[in-house]
């Protein structure tokens, strides 16, 4: 099976906030950009694993700044790691004021996708090769996200999560 870069799997989306997107505040509503993240996400997993994909889960999803009404909203999907089946995506989001020529970050969140075969069970994808510094922080943080993850959802013990016990349990003098 081929290797992938991050730069292969890179999406980018970009959305006008129309009025029934917004809130009683005139702001995106939090619902319609989760709906957009999970897409773009989705799209950069596919172009990673070339076969359909289907959402594990969505961390913890904040949102530091409004998207105003008339604003643009531009999602940039990154894969930063592949597992067997599945892999975790980094969207990171922007807001734009088009006549002020303001752009800010509204918010990101990693994701977790799985592959899916021809009958809908998951399979293999392809190893990935973080090239730059950035890429690679994220690809080697990505291991203690997912056991964090699957300790949350009851799929892994916390004492069998060795990524993250050496984060919290302090090292005993030889």
């Amino acid at each position: 099976m081929e290797k992938k870069k991050v730069e292969d799997s890179k999406t980018v989306m970009t959305q006008l906030v129309l009025p029934n997107d917004t809130n009683t505040l005139g702001n995106l509503m939090g619902g319609k950009l989760m709906h957009w993240m999970d897409i773009a996400a989705a799209m950069a997993a596919m172009k990673h694993c070339n076969c359909p994909v289907v959402t594990a889960s969505a961390d913890n999803i904040s949102f530091e700044n409004p998207i105003s009404l008339g604003n643009m909203v531009t999602l940039e999907a990154r894969v930063t790691r592949a597992f067997t089946t599945s892999m975790e995506i980094y969207v990171k989001v922007h807001g734009e004021d088009v006549a002020s020529q303001y752009k800010y970050v509204s918010n990101e969140a990693f994701l977790t996708f799985v592959a899916l075969d021809p009958h809908g069970k998951p399979r293999k994808v392809c190893e990935l090769v973080p090239e730059t510094e950035a890429d690679k922080k994220l690809y080697d943080g990505a291991l203690r996200r997912r056991q964090l993850r699957l300790i949350l959802g009851g799929k892994m013990k916390p004492e069998d999560a060795d990524e993250l016990k050496a984060l919290f349990m302090d090292r005993l003098p030889d």
